[in-house]
């Protein structure tokens, strides 16, 4: 039985949707999986739209593009507002509540809605909200094992980044206990 998964992460230029589907496309690659990254944003470099959509599949991916997502990740409302009416029946949008004010209920859709924001500045972590959704994602869809997930945050932070490894770590940990 193939394991597949189809996302779009959406948000703000500057949020981090974009580094965030790096993270779940690499835990996929690392797991010897088929994978697509497909970003999309606007011209400006903070503050237009920008989304991305992953897929993690067992077998080949027929397009990059996701027009129905099992999974939305939506940072802010009008990204939420954007995407909510194509999410897959079955499906899960896990929402930054500290920016989208209006969750939605949608039929045969799961909704999943944490602080994201609020709980990245009151743990010092102000650009990390991505990588708590990023983990509260994983705690709800287990897109890949565990030990894979941590090992793809430490190949996606830079080196030049080193320092914020820990940080990306422990905003990881606070998406999944969240």
């Amino acid at each position: 039985m193939s394991r597949s998964v189809n996302m779009v992460l959406a948000g703000f230029g500057g949020q981090g949707v974009l580094f965030a589907g790096k993270l779940i496309a690499y835990a996929g690659l690392l797991e010897d999986r088929e994978v697509s990254w497909l970003p999309s944003y606007g011209p400006e470099m903070r503050g237009g739209t920008a989304n991305c959509s992953v897929c993690l599949s067992d077998d080949p991916i027929g397009s990059p593009l996701v027009l129905a997502p099992d999974v939305l990740v939506a940072m802010n409302q009008p990204s939420l507002d954007k995407f909510e009416r194509s999410a897959a029946e079955g499906g899960i949008v896990v929402a930054d509540s500290t920016l989208v004010q209006r969750i939605p209920e949608i039929e045969g859709v799961r909704m999943c809605a944490i602080p994201a924001t609020a709980m990245a500045e009151e743990a010092g972590f102000k650009k990390l909200a991505n990588i708590i959704l990023a983990g509260k994602l994983f705690a709800e869809t287990r897109f890949c094992e565990e030990e894979t997930l941590w090992k793809a945050i430490e190949k996606c932070v830079p080196a030049k980044k080193a320092a914020m490894l820990d940080m990306n770590k422990r905003a990881l940990q606070l998406g999944i206990d969240a």
